[in-house]
This record gives structure tokens, sequence and C-alpha cells, in this order.
């Protein structure tokens, strides 16, 4: 079992395995360990350019943390005799060049400012990826959207047919509120890639470090600049579960839309087989079991952030160990909405809708009345809620025809006869019909192929704008990553 050299001089006494698993952050330190080499060989870096350490000490630490970031970390850096991820690497790099050379590699910097700056990169790796799961969502809603501008179907308010819409008019719906998660992803992104290098335990060091140095190389825009607010800060993490929570409420929605559609007596819409599962005792079912656990899964990204809110919440400043269990909510929320997205993306792009279904439901319940109050309003000179009441109290009788209309009239005092006004039955069924109803709806955002069709122009630049965002992004940490390999790579040849 090798040594943990952090404990080497102020304690002493052996830990139990039980005490070294309670206190070990392994498990979680695996999402971060690659990360870690890069603080590493950014660190050294810096020392050696700051003259805090000589060349041949950078080189030799430079060449094993090289070999590291090359050929993988060993599994013996994950041993349970080191209480973290970042003992475990200084405590193969002092096996492998020696004390006196590893022994320097902790110069200027504490594990508290180390695991935030791996944390950082790592989520927002994991930001990146998730941001372009979430352009891919709205690319699939947007394509659906474009196949049916104008496939009429129900809208709903409380679960009853309200007003008849179109599916280009609901994806586009979710495709906006996609779009929104999309925003504050970006937005979180800019708190998260923020440097807290340097800031040591929290109140930095007396060597003369450079923290713009390794925030360069290492692909942040900036630095976290008070020290201690550097390491005692996870509002970053914090900003991005509850994001990511907001996002899976909106998986959640739209999977239950998915699932209400599926059923046999909606049937607006045939999930691919993959996506489903059967009975063990009913052979007919199809279950939209993936749509359902996706459902649950808002409740875990949900659990993730109150998990990490609490953890925080009464914390005094400045670092305090209770961070540690903080950073497997983050991974956990992390993972279960991308994961989520992914599905979600291969659901939506292999599913069917059953249009000529839809169309069938989409004038049911009376779901037209509001455009025949509309156009007594507009013909008549009535007030809104005169015509709502004389269209309201014929739906009770049944039928919206002329009789009703007049009838219903009458037994709210309204002193007008439509039928003397020169009303017609083919009137009010053209008013009636789903297609003249959707058609007139042409405002921005509204139902009209016309509003839809702008729409998707929109959407469609917005995509194209959120694209290349993720794209700079990418490259610029992909060319600060290179850079950051290949100043190593000069140093040490």
């Amino acid at each position: 079992m090798r040594t943990d050299v952090i404990r080497l001089g102020r304690l002493s006494g052996e830990r139990t395995v039980k005490m070294m698993q309670f206190l070990s952050s392994m498990r979680a330190d695996r999402w971060i360990a690659d990360a870690d080499v890069l603080v590493d060989i950014a660190h050294v870096l810096m020392l050696e350019k700051q003259k805090i350490i000589n060349r041949d000490t950078a080189k030799q630490l430079l060449t094993a943390l090289l070999e590291l970031h090359d050929e993988g970390i060993p599994d013996e850096a994950f041993d349970d005799s080191f209480e973290d991820v970042h003992a475990g690497i200084e405590a193969l790099l002092v096996e492998a060049v020696g004390m006196d050379n590893g022994g320097r590699l902790h110069i200027g910097r504490s594990r508290n400012d180390e695991v935030a700056t791996c944390i950082r990169i790592k989520l927002r790796d994991e930001l990146l990826k998730q941001m372009a799961a979430l352009l891919k969502v709205r690319e699939v809603l947007v394509a659906i959207a474009e196949q049916n501008i104008e496939t009429a179907m129900p809208g709903f308010t409380h679960l009853q047919h309200a007003q008849p819409t179109t599916l280009a008019h609901h994806m586009l719906a979710y495709e906006q509120a996609f779009s929104r998660d999309f925003d504050r992803l970006r937005e979180a992104y800019a708190r998260v890639n923020q440097s807290p290098l340097g800031a040591a335990a929290f109140a930095s060091t007396g060597y003369p470090i450079n923290r713009e140095f390794t925030a360069r190389f290492l692909g942040f825009d900036g630095l976290v600049t008070n020290t201690m607010d550097a390491v005692a800060t996870r509002d970053f993490a914090l900003e991005t579960l509850a994001d990511l929570a907001i996002l899976m409420a909106n998986v959640s929605r739209i999977c239950e839309d998915l699932i209400i559609w599926s059923t046999s007596f909606v049937h607006f819409v045939t999930l691919d087989d993959a996506f489903c599962s059967t009975s063990s005792i009913m052979p007919q079912k199809k279950n939209p079991d993936t749509a359902e656990i996706m459902r649950a899964k808002t409740g875990s990204v949900l659990g993730a952030y109150t998990g990490a809110l609490l953890t925080v919440k009464g914390l005094p400043m400045s670092y305090n160990r209770d961070l540690q269990e903080l950073t497997p909510n983050i991974w956990r929320g992390m993972r279960d909405a991308k994961e989520s997205l992914r599905l979600l993306i291969d659901m939506l792009s292999s599913a069917t809708f059953d249009t000529a279904r839809m169309r069938e439901e989409a004038g049911k319940g009376f779901s037209t009345a509001t455009e025949l109050a509309d156009s007594l309003v507009q013909a008549y000179d009535i007030p809104f809620r005169t015509a709502h009441n004389i269209v309201g109290r014929a739906v009770q009788k049944g039928y919206l025809n002329l009789e009703t209309l007049d009838t219903a009239a009458k037994e709210l005092g309204v002193e007008i006869s439509f039928t003397e006004k020169g009303l017609s039955q083919a009137k009010i069924n053209e008013v009636l019909d789903v297609n003249y109803s959707i058609a007139l709806r042409k405002a921005p955002g509204g139902p009209a192929p016309l509003a839809v069709k702008i729409a998707l122009e929109e959407n469609k630049k917005q995509l194209d704008t959120d694209s290349v965002l993720i794209d700079e992004r990418l490259a610029k940490l992909s060319k600060a990553k290179d850079d950051l390999i290949a100043e190593a790579r000069r140093l040490v040849t």
C-alpha cells in the first residue's frame, strides 16, 4: 500500500478501512482525474516560468505528468489509501521522480484551489456536451414542425379540448422552451469558466505566482478574483444543477405528452419499439417505458440540486470538507440530464405521428367556439363578453347553429336575432372550420401556416448562431489544451 505523503507530517496513527472509505472522494474523483493532470502541468509550467522551481525539476515533473496524460492514470492513483486522486497522483510523481522533485509540485497551491479548478474544467466540458445535445433536440423539433405546418390537431388546456392548433405549433413551443434551457446553460458556462487556481488554501500564497498564465493555458476566460471566494464557492455548480433541473422539467413535460399521445384512446403518436417494453403477463402491451424513466429522472436531477444546495447553505467561509459531498451531485445531475437528452433525440426522431387522427380530434369539444364568438363581435358590434355568453349557452344546449344562438341570446336577455340580422348556417360552419380558425391566428408565434413559417426561419437562424457558439468554445478549449501540452513537451526536450 502506497503512503499518502500529505499525512506524513502533522498526523499519525492508522486509519481503519471504513474510515478511509468514509473520507475518500475517489469515486467522484474519477470524473476529474484527467483534468487534474492538466492542472498539474499548467502549474509546473507556471512555477518554472516564475523561477519558483528550476528547469531540471520542471523537466522531471513534466516528463512524468506527460506520461500520465499520454498513457492514462494508473489504478494505483485511485487506491483507497489516498483521500483523493490529487494525493494519489502526487504520490505517484514522488515515487517516479523522487521527493526532492516530486515534493515541489505543490508549491504555491492547495488541494482547495486544485479541486475547484478540476471541477470547473470538467463541468465546462460537460456543459458544452449538454448544449450540443440540446441543439440536436431543437433541430429534431424544428424538423418535425417543418413537416407538419398544416397538420391540424387539438390544443389543450386542463387536458380538455381548447382550440385547434397544429403539430408544428406544438413542437415549436417545446423548441422555444429548450432554447431558453440552452441560453441558461450558455450563461452558466460563462461563470463556470473562471479560474480559481492560485487561490491556494484561501489566502493565496507568498510565492510570485502568475494566475493569468495558468488560466490562459487551461482555457479559462478569466479569474475568480477573490481567493477566499475562489475556493469556497460552488454557486457555479448550483446554478448548473438548477438549470438542469429546469431543463429536465421540460423533458418531463414533452415525455408526458408523448405518453398520453401514445395511448390507444388518443393514438396521436407511435413510439418506436426500441423505446418501449411489454408486460410480463399481458402480451398485448406496449409501454412507453423510456419516456416514463425520463420523466422520473427529473426527480433525480432535482434531488441532485437540492442535495448540493443543502450541502453549502450553512457553510462558513472559506473551504470546508462538506464540499466533497457536493461533487457527486454535480456528476449525477449532469449524467442523468445528458442521458435523457440523448434518448429524447432518438425517441423523437423515430416517432411517427398519426396526422389523420389528430385532425379528427382537432375540432371536437367545440374547440372553434372562440372564433364564432369573435366573429359575432366583429359582425354585430356586441361586447365580447356578451358574445362569449351567447356561444357558451349555445354549447350548453349541445349545438352551435342559428337556432341555439338565437335561443341563447333570448335567454340571456340580449335583444338580437341573428337570423334577422342575416347570419347564415353556412357562415357559422365556415367560422367553425378548423382550418379557418387556424389560418386566422397569424400573429407572431401563432399556429397559422404563415406565422409558423416565419417562426421556423427565426428558429433556424438561432440554431445556426448557437451551433457556431459551441464550435467556437470547443475550438478555444482544444487550442488551449494543445498549447499546454506543446509547451510542456517543448520544455522537456
